[in-house]
Parts: C-alpha cells; sequence; structure tokens
C-alpha cells in the first residue's frame, strides 16, 4: 500500500517486519517449512506394501495447473474450506483466483501475506520440476483494487512530475507493481517512466517526458 509523507513523497507501506509475516502465516496454519501443502515425491514403505507411506506425487507427475491446484487446495483447506479456487491459464502466467468470505485473510492489508503464498506455490511447482512457471495469485479481488490504487497514485505523481519538471523516485517495488505504473504513464503526453537499479532495489522514476508518446512502447521493465 502507498501513503503520501511530507513535501508529496510517496511512500510504500510495508508489515512491520518478516517475524510479523511468519507470525501471521503460523496463526493461518500455513508455514514455509511445512512440506505437507508442497508435492512431493513417494516414499517407499517396508516390502510387501504393508504399512507402506501414502504417495504424494512424483517429479513431473502433475501438470503446473495440477500442481498449484493441489497447493492452493491444501492452503484453502488450513484457512476456511468454504473459499473457492479457480485456476486457469492467463496471459504468460498460471493465474489463481481464491473468493469468499474469509479471502482477505490470504492478501492481508498490504499484500505481503499474498506475496508469501505465491513464494511457497512457487516452491510446489519447483518440486514437480516446472521452475519456468509464472504464477499471478488473487484472493477477494486484492490484486485488481491494489492496481487500480497504483494507477491514482500514478496520476497523481505524473501531475506533480509535469509542473514541477523534477524526475520522481519511487521506492524499490516488486516488478509487477511497477509494471501498473508503466502501464498507466506510458501514453501521457507529459510524462514517461523508467526503472533503475538491480535485483530487490530496483526502483522506477517517473520524469518529464523526452521521447515520443509511442502506443506500442515496451513497458515490460
Amino acid at each position: 500500500m502507498y501513503e503520501w509523507g511530507e513535501g508529496g513523497r510517496c511512500k510504500l507501506l510495508h508489515m512491520d517486519n518478516t517475524k510479523n509475516l511468519d507470525d501471521y502465516l503460523a496463526g493461518l496454519g500455513i508455514s514455509g517449512a511445512d512440506e505437507s501443502l508442497v508435492p512431493s515425491p513417494p516414499q517407499a514403505g517396508p516390502p510387501g506394501g504393508t504399512g507402506a507411506a501414502p504417495l504424494r506425487a512424483a517429479p513431473g507427475t502433475l501438470t503446473p495447473h495440477e500442481t498449484l491446484e493441489q497447493f492452493l487446495s491444501g492452503v484453502i483447506a488450513r484457512v476456511d474450506p468454504e473459499l473457492t479456487l479457480t485456476v486457469r491459464q492467463g496471459d504468460g502466467a498460471l493465474e489463481a483466483d481464491i473468493q469468499g468470505a474469509q479471502a482477505a485473510r490470504l492478501s492481508g492489508r498490504d499484500g505481503r501475506v499474498l506475496g508469501a503464498v505465491e513464494v511457497l506455490a512457487y516452491a510446489a511447482l519447483s518440486r514437480q520440476g516446472h521452475t519456468e512457471v509464472r504464477v499471478r495469485i488473487d484472493a477477494g479481488g486484492f490484486r485488481k483494487r491494489h492496481a487500480e490504487n497504483l494507477s491514482r497514485v500514478a496520476e497523481r505523481l505524473a501531475v506533480q512530475v509535469a509542473k514541477t519538471g523534477e524526475p520522481h523516485e519511487m521506492q524499490p517495488m516488486p516488478p509487477a507493481d511497477r509494471r501498473v505504473f508503466h502501464l498507466a504513464l506510458q501514453d501521457h503526453p507529459l510524462v514517461q517512466t523508467e526503472s533503475v537499479g538491480e535485483g530487490a532495489a530496483r526502483r522506477l522514476v517517473i520524469l518529464p517526458r523526452t521521447t515520443p508518446v509511442q502506443g506500442d512502447a515496451d513497458t515490460a521493465h
């Protein structure tokens, strides 16, 4: 989430620290160390099959769609069995949508819980050998509301930059958030966007436009 600070600066809000996030996930019955949520190879039981351990999916036997669905179904069972799950192939990524009265518990106030669930989902996919699959998970429409909020922030900052002629550098943010800014302002007549920095320190900058508006501009930064 974003709020306005002194001098019109926009700052990104986070949970206090990683421990708070871990505690929250633990309160939901979800843990990064809990392998029961991650499809695993089959474990052999005693000879003859008596007392054999329950089999889990061997690597490569589940499709990415099945892996994500199985993982999220396990998460939902721990949070609220009444939640509904839809998984579909979207534009360049597997998209999962979780709906229900308690869906907000999986997004958290600022979306970091949802981000943590995505990290665990990638672990589940990796265990099945699906290391190149991209995932987008939404719960209770949080992603849509978040994108709309970012677009409003982008428009407000664009007015500020156009008025002052001074670039505005954002705090580091996830690639998905930077993309919302790029898309929101790609056709703005007075400002443009660029990303600077590397890795977790990569930041978005809004600056006065120096290049013509191009409808097909590359926005994947």
